[in-house]
Parts: structure tokens; sequence; C-alpha cells
């Protein structure tokens, strides 16, 4: 009889009592197993050493050294996949560039409902990020800027990308690239809702286009780009010789809310020909069944490759069912979407 090995998982953390309540909600999982806790950076590279854990979950606010700091110098040594756990903070970003593969607000421990979602969702996390490709991501280029100049001159063009686990990252380094009077850019991002408008912020003050937090009503326009709030869907609609956003609460569709797909389908009755989709690193398959559709509809599609992953579903799914129209690691995606855009 095959015995299915535990996911082994490390709880770092600077309270005893937050390190308590994680170990036992995490131990609730038949599949996991907390080999030990952490009180800060330098008790935790000592029981890295002895338990090799497969995950390991880490505060930010710690003593003695940040919980960035030492992400940044763990990860060339020890290839660990690290889940960020910490108050609302744009810090979560700062700990994902410098490596981290995912990231979950605290909650709060008055609320048991609170709670139980908590660790439904850290759970999860914990077992997508067992599967994450740790070396490859970290050791990949900084997308090239573009080459050529863009003209601009056809304003019926919209973009739209869709990211799961590892997409802020992916994110940030092509939005990052790209010239201010791109098409307007639509993008889904799993993320919580409290985060979204953080990462829309964040990316807003590294890149030449306009980067916002959608909200109902907003016109999709040149240089602009917005990201679908953490809680609602995110559809486009064409409202005479314009696109228009759309966010709205709904059921979770593949299990999420934004969802990739409900984006992408809309994409592609609104736009047509005139889209390019992008679809990146991720678990799970959200994203696909859209992406092929927006190619069905005569656009142009691109997917992240494996090597560059961090974890490759999505991507991985849309290529299989024949949705991707080229597959390119993350540093050629902006001249890859240049390129389409020259044909357009």
């Amino acid at each position: 009889m095959l015995i299915k090995k535990k996911i082994k998982v490390l709880v770092v953390d600077d309270s005893a009592l937050f390190r308590e309540v994680l170990s036992r909600g995490i131990s609730v999982d038949d599949d996991l197993v907390v080999v030990d806790t952490a009180r800060d950076p330098y008790d935790a590279r000592d029981k890295i050493l002895k338990y090799k854990p497969d995950v390991m979950t880490c505060d930010i606010q710690m003593p003695k050294m940040d919980g960035i700091e030492f992400i940044r110098q763990l990860l060339p040594q020890y290839p660990i996949p690290v889940i960020v756990i910490s108050t609302v903070d744009g810090a979560v970003f700062d700990a994902m560039n410098a490596g981290a593969v995912d990231f979950i607000a605290k909650p709060a421990l008055t609320s048991t409902d609170t709670v139980k979602g908590f660790f439904y969702e850290l759970i999860y996390k914990i077992k997508v990020a067992s599967t994450a490709n740790i070396v490859n991501s970290k050791t990949v280029s900084s997308p090239d800027k573009p080459h050529g100049v863009f003209s601009g001159t056809n304003t019926d063009i919209i973009i739209a990308i869709g990211a799961s686990t590892g997409g802020t990252e992916a994110i940030s380094q092509i939005v990052s690239s790209l010239p201010g009077n791109m098409p307007g850019i639509v993008i889904v991002q799993h993320i919580p809702p409290m985060f979204s408008s953080m990462f829309a912020q964040r990316l807003n003050t590294t890149s030449s286009l306009e980067v916002k937090e959608a909200q109902n009503g907003d016109y999709i326009e040149t240089g602009k780009v917005f990201i679908a709030p953490g809680d609602k869907h995110m559809r486009v609609k064409k409202v005479g010789s314009k696109y228009k956003v759309e966010c709205f609460e709904g059921e979770k569709v593949n299990g999420h809310c934004p969802s990739v797909d409900v984006l992408f389908e809309s994409v592609a009755r609104a736009a047509g020909k005139n889209a390019i989709g992008i679809i990146l690193t991720g678990m799970g398959y959200d994203g696909a069944k859209g992406l092929l559709e927006m190619k069905k509809y005569g656009a142009k599609t691109i997917g992240q490759d494996e090597a560059t992953s961090v974890v490759y579903g999505m991507p991985k799914v849309a290529y299989n069912i024949g949705a991707v129209d080229k597959q390119v690691p993350l540093d050629r995606i902006s001249n890859t979407l240049f390129s389409m855009l020259g044909h357009m």
C-alpha cells in the first residue's frame, strides 16, 4: 500500500500565541504536518537545517531580522516555498519581490468564521506552494524593454491579463516594462480584496502607465491599466466606440472571484480580433477556457512558459487545449506583446 507523504511545514512568527494557533489550524489537514515553529529568522534557520521543511510560513515584522530580509537571504541557499502571513500592508509585495510564493492576511482571532476562512485559504495556499518552482522563478532575467516605438493608431485594441500564484511579480515585471501609450489593459489577479488596491497603487508608482483598481463604469483608455477588485468579478462591455468596465459581486467561478475566465470571455465578445490575451503563472485552470474563447473570436494569445512560472498550472491547461498562440518566458512577454501589436 502506497503511503502518501505529508507536506512538512515550518511556522515562523514572533508571537507565541499565533505560532500555536497556526500550528493547530494547519495540522487539522491530514496532508500537512507542522514539523516545528520558530520565533525569529535565526531560530528558523536552525530548524530549516534540522527538518528540511517543504513549505515555510513567515511573518514580516520580527525581531533581529524582518521577514523580507530573511527571505532574501534564505532562498539563494535554501529554495523553500515561503508564504507570508502578515497584517494588511503593502510590505507583502516587497516579500513577493524578495522571493515569497504567496501571502495571506492575518485574521482577527476574535471571529470564529474569519479564522475558519483563513485556515481554509492558508491550507490551500500551502498545498499550492509545495509544488512551486522556486529556483527558476528567481533566476529569470528582467523583461527587456520592448523594441521600437508603439504607434498607438488602433484605439480599438484591448489587452487582458490573468494570473494567480506568483502573478503579482510577473504582472509587475510586464507592466513596468511597457511605455505609457499602450492600449488599455485589464487584469485579473487572484488576490485578497484588501490587497488589490495596494497592488494597483504599487504598480502605478513603478510604471509609465496609469494603474488603478477598477471601479464599475470606468472607461478603458490608452495608457490606463485596471486591476479587478479582490472580491468582485470584472468584465468588459463595448459601449458605442469605447470599452467599459463592469465590476460586480457574484459566485466564485473556477473557485475564484474575481475569475480570469469571466474577464477573458467578456473581452472575447466585446473586442474580438482587436484583443490580446495573456495568461500567467497560477494553480488550476481559471482563464484557460476564456483564453480559448478569445482565440476563437480572433484575438492573439500569449502564455507564460513552464520554466519561468512559479506554478505552471493555468498556462499549462491553456496551452494543452490549444488556447495559446505563443508560449514564451516571462522576460520575453513584453516584446512578444509588442510584436503582436505591430500586426494589428
